[in-house]
């Protein structure tokens, strides 16, 4: 991944000038929003990735709007999992000749990667053959944060594929969410159900969580409103909270109290092993450490394109209230 376009932390714009650029060149201001024609394609845009939690989120949004959906899934069986009328197609990105007839007579693609890097360049090749337009998951590997800054072979991957679809000519928009909200039921429910005490390293590392609910949003609104080609929106939530802050807020929403224990990097490696890839691990304690002492990076983007704030933090452990409270482990 190359870098060079990238301002070094310490000496390039501070946070608050960070935010402001970004609001001003990534993302329209509102009344360019209220100004632009909100169309219903007549051509129906195709979902990869369309029964996970982000990808099913688009296709709720695109049903609501009266889009059609075409859902790619790589078992039809998925397909009771969808709203009626969403046309379910099989296949499969890691065999792009699966992909053509999902491809044929599409409006639109949402792409969400979720295979090994060795056929994206196919797969990309197949789209510029059959889509007119793309709106590519991506990750903020070209925000100028040093959490962002940190080895990521999965940013390495997003950066590739953007490459590849430039190169194509592809017309597209680029939606980079930071961090999920939605880390927090894999990181730190299993010991908050349990009551027990949240051990996790760096808890004055700040991030600003986005809600799934709020990509899958943008997402789709670009995917069906003009005005978007060329858009480049670093998605997060509207505040910078420490770790061991987002932690206390899931216990005040609970009503119960959580404490927070502060692990070292040596410990945290040790409690996860055989838990989690040790790349993974290496990688979130590089961009934990360096965003110590830094507000998390913030942007307008949620509401700029949406017209409505991005929802808080405690507004998204409410409503998942029923995952941290002690008890069997909630359905999903």
């Amino acid at each position: 991944m190359t870098r060079t376009d990238l301002p070094d932390p310490g000496t390039g714009p501070t946070p608050a000038t960070d935010r402001a650029r970004h609001g001003a060149l990534r993302a329209p201001a509102q009344d360019t929003v209220d100004a632009l024609v909100t169309r219903t394609p007549t051509s129906p845009v195709l979902v990869t990735g369309a029964t996970g939690r982000i990808g099913r989120g688009v296709v709720d949004h695109l049903v609501g709007a009266g889009v059609p959906v075409r859902a790619l899934t790589r078992r039809a069986e998925a397909a009771v999992t969808l709203p009626p009328g969403v046309e379910v197609v099989t296949g499969d990105l890691t065999v792009p000749t699966s992909l053509d007839g999902a491809l044929r007579g599409v409006g639109a693609v949402f792409l969400l990667w979720t295979a090994p890097p060795a056929t994206a360049a196919a797969v990309v090749e197949r789209l510029a053959a059959h889509a007119p337009r793309v709106v590519f998951l991506s990750s903020p590997h070209r925000t100028p944060h040093p959490f962002f800054r940190q080895p990521n072979p999965m940013a390495v991957l997003h950066a590739e594929i953007e490459r590849l679809i430039a190169a194509t000519g592809l017309e597209s928009t680029i939606i980079r969410p930071g961090m999920f909200a939605s880390n927090a039921l894999a990181w730190w429910a299993p010991a908050v159900r349990a009551g027990d005490v949240v051990r996790w390293p760096y808890g004055a590392a700040e991030t600003a969580p986005v809600d799934d609910r709020d990509i899958a949003a943008v997402a789709a609104r670009t995917l069906y409103q003009d005005g978007h080609a060329g858009g480049d929106y670093v998605l997060t939530g509207p505040e910078s909270l420490s770790q061991a802050a987002q932690v206390d807020i899931i216990g005040k929403v609970l009503g119960r109290p959580t404490r927070f224990e502060e692990l070292s990097p040596d410990e945290f490696r040790s409690e996860t092993e055989g838990k989690a890839p040790r790349p993974v691990v290496d990688m979130l304690l590089a961009a934990w450490g360096a965003a110590v002492g830094r507000p998390a990076f913030l942007t307008s983007a949620v509401s700029d394109v949406l017209g409505v704030p991005p929802r808080s933090f405690s507004q998204w452990v409410a409503d998942h209230a029923g995952a941290f409270e002690q008890g069997p482990v909630p359905s999903t």
